[in-house]
């Protein structure tokens, strides 16, 4: 097997085989979302989430999945031999153990990114992970558990987004955004929900309302549907 980068041979040499999570799956893809959109990228999608929001697609991850080392992780990382990593789940931070994954990967020299679904403290991700954090609108049914403490652990690399079901989303994700002055914290996205609101006329309303965000869809869905492993 050829590592990814020389570092990495040490780290998992490193790593003690007890560190488990329990992993849906990992695979290699195109990033679909995030200003990351089209970069090859690794993703190890973690098992488990404590929410459950109207629009999931990944409701497979919620359940099952295989108990994994952490050192077996990274090494199943380096087979595909890319400088992206993004960490996703179900929710990767119900495990607490995703820290130290995340943690590894850096010290690995790969370039991390973690999707989170703003309802777990991001306090203590390492400094280096790209955080991409969800801010659940009334629409998931789920907007009650946005963890708003999390926006004094954002930087300028970070990311919040907004996946968004209909019009009453997007003016409460508008509101939202004025109340925390969110747009000076970092990049803010806007995603319509996949067959559900039409990705044009969301783009009407935000060249209309001079919104300064950036409008996402998901690249891999339109290149492959919402099958696993994509």
């Amino acid at each position: 097997m050829v590592l990814a980068f020389p570092s990495l041979q040490h780290t998992i040499a490193q790593t003690p085989e007890t560190g488990i999570l329990r992993v849906s799956e990992i695979f290699f893809s195109l990033q679909g979302e995030t200003s990351r959109v089209g970069l090859p990228t690794i993703f190890v999608r973690l098992t488990g989430c404590p929410l459950r929001c109207s629009y999931c697609d990944t409701e497979y991850a919620f359940y099952g999945g295989k108990g994994m080392s952490i050192s077996s992780i990274l090494e199943e990382v380096s087979s595909y031999e890319a400088h992206n990593v993004t960490v996703t789940g179900g929710e990767p931070l119900a495990q607490k153990k995703c820290l130290i994954l995340l943690r590894l990967l850096c010290d690995a020299g790969y370039s991390v990114s973690l999707e989170t679904n703003g309802a777990q403290d991001v306090s203590r991700v390492d400094g280096r992970v790209i955080k991409v954090l969800d801010v659940k609108t009334p629409g998931s049914g789920e907007a009650k558990k946005n963890l708003w403490t999390n926006l004094e652990y954002l930087t300028h690399q970070d990311e919040l987004k907004f996946v968004l079901c209909d019009e009453v989303d997007y003016q409460w994700a508008i509101e939202t955004i004025r109340k925390h002055h969110l747009d000076h914290i970092c990049s803010v996205l806007f995603s319509p929900v996949y067959g559900k609101l039409d990705p044009a006329l969301l783009a009407s309303w935000i060249l209309r309302d001079r919104l300064r965000v950036r409008m996402q869809i998901q690249l891999h869905k339109l290149l492959w549907g919402e099958g696993p492993g994509r």
